[in-house]
């Protein structure tokens, strides 16, 4: 099977997974699907998927998000599962990660803490069958690191020391200045003045 945005490979992916959830006699409810930074405060590289809940949305129906960050395919089923039982649980009127989300997704075979659940041997290996069912997943995972979308930071231009040695009478230009017309003369003494070597500690 070939998908080619990760919306069309989740959607699947949650018409799979509802043949897990009704073996046990739960019912999904309408969800949109999408891959997106989580929202809220903290680290968002930690957390991996979020379900909002139905009164969120102006057309009452929950929104699941899982992060950019993942891309193995068994795994992003994994955390599909976990934010399909909250959207489960909205749909019956609980939130969190109490005793109604436990039950639920116990039974299914999610394990751990409920906070960060992981999938059972059992259970993983049905989403390994299921994630080579849906085929590749088209997408790379995306950091978020905190360089954040503009990428790595520029580095300035590095302005160099330059000191007179009988003045102490001190500047600072780039290599630029330096490799093309040498070190200045320093306007007390009209000494020519000496580039710092730059792993040389200053002390004050």
């Amino acid at each position: 099977m070939i998908h080619t945005t990760r919306e069309a490979w989740l959607v699947a992916g949650i018409e799979m997974l509802s043949e897990i959830f009704a073996e046990q006699g739960q019912t999904l409810p309408p969800v949109r699907v999408s891959v997106g930074w989580p929202g809220g405060r903290g680290n968002k590289g930690n957390v991996i998927g979020q379900c909002w809940h139905p009164s969120a949305s102006t057309d009452k129906i929950g929104q699941v998000f899982i992060s950019p960050s993942l891309a193995d395919p068994a795994r992003i089923l994994d955390v599909l599962t976990h934010e399909l039982v909250h959207a489960v649980n909205h749909a019956q009127g609980a939130t969190g990660h109490g005793a109604d989300f436990g039950k639920i997704a116990r039974s299914l075979g999610l394990t751990g803490k409920m906070t960060a659940t992981v999938a059972s041997e059992d259970l993983a290996a049905t989403l390994s069958l299921a994630a080579d069912a849906l085929g590749s997943y088209p997408h790379a995972a995306l950091s978020g690191s905190v360089n954040g979308a503009d990428g790595p930071k520029t580095q300035g231009t590095r302005m160099l020391k330059v000191v007179c040695k009988s003045t102490d009478y001190t500047i600072r230009m780039t290599r630029k200045w330096l490799d093309e017309y040498g070190t200045p003369k320093c306007p007390c003494c009209d000494q020519s003045m000496t580039e710092v070597p730059t792993n040389t500690k200053e002390t004050k």
